[in-house]
């Protein structure tokens, strides 16, 4: 099969890496392959792959990209990797948790906050990830990292397990999330089970189990979503075929602000210093990421190439 260029909105399986869900797609022919949003093995659900040129937005679809999860914690226990796939450090007497307590814990979430960071994450020390320091027994420092939880609830108590829902910034650790309630009780916790239930723009219902685009790959490419699907909120601008070439050279593309101008959804577009758009070449297809410039009274508005999205 031919490269495509576009997202799939992949159900990823428990038991799978990101990276290994994504080399399923090579055998189908698509080399050029990468994900946004890295999922643990552990966890199932929403994984954006992206294919071909696509790959070249990863950066600003994660951007500001928000992301809702379902998690379940169990409280009497640690573990090295902070869920219930590690290696366990202690256990201790729960039953001195409160339900009432723990609504209450969870709600605290909401709002910016500092988070530590699970001493087996990709997050990196000196050029090397945390995670790769952890498996050779090399002390791990500290880090912690701000994130925002704009949504979080309790959506069932069974002690010693709790099922959840968090809204939250790109990157939030939720195994952190589990790590530091435990700890607040004094008991401990560890993330058993995490569903991704979001991961901005798309979510759960829109995603194709993994097995099932593996076993129909003639349907792959009706299937693949494009890249302005991933950027809805980007106004799109088609460029005349005699600008294409220019702007493949770098040359900014010179805006006329002498009449209203409207992408293809009908949103009005306009060239204030810091918007972004899609531009387009006529039949369509993505040409570049830019972003908008204005200089003095004697220089007209421009946009500028962010990221060019041909070969």
């Amino acid at each position: 099969m031919e490269q495509q260029h576009g997202l799939l909105v992949v159900n990823k399986p428990r038991g799978l890496s990101s990276a290994q869900c994504t080399n399923r797609f090579k055998r189908l022919g698509q080399k050029k392959i990468g994900h946004a949003g890295t999922l643990d093995p552990m966890a199932q659900g929403v994984l954006l792959v992206l294919l071909g040129h696509a790959t070249k937005i990863s950066g600003h679809l994660m951007a500001g990209g928000r992301k809702t999860y379902q998690g379940t914690l169990r409280f009497g226990q640690t573990t090295d990797t902070w869920d219930a796939e590690g290696n366990i450090l202690s256990e201790s007497s729960w039953e001195h948790v409160q339900p009432e307590a723990v609504h209450e814990a969870v709600a605290a979430w909401l709002g910016t906050s500092e988070q530590p960071v699970p001493p087996y994450s990709a997050a990196k020390h000196q050029g090397q990830p945390l995670y790769k320091l952890s498996r050779e027994g090399k002390e791990t420092p500290v880090k912690t990292k701000c994130i925002e939880i704009s949504h979080a609830e309790v959506l069932r108590v069974a002690l010693p397990y709790v099922t959840f829902r968090v809204t939250c910034s790109s990157g939030t650790y939720i195994r952190s999330l589990a790590h530091s309630l435990g700890m607040r009780f004094g008991c401990g916790a560890v993330l058993t089970e995490l569903i991704r239930e979001y991961s901005h723009p798309f979510g759960l219902d829109q995603a194709y189990p993994l097995d099932t685009l593996l076993a129909e790959p003639e349907r792959l490419p009706e299937r693949v979503l494009p890249i302005t699907a991933a950027l809805p909120h980007w106004p799109t601008i088609f460029v005349a075929e005699g600008n294409v070439a220019a702007i493949k050279n770098g040359t900014p593309l010179v805006w006329s602000t002498s009449h209203p101008v409207q992408d293809d959804q009908g949103r009005d577009i306009i060239c204030a210093t810091g918007n972004k758009a899609v531009l387009l070449m006529p039949d369509g297809t993505p040409l570049a990421l830019a972003e908008a410039e204005c200089g003095s009274s004697q220089t007209p508005p421009v946009w500028k190439v962010l990221r060019g999205l041909w070969n």
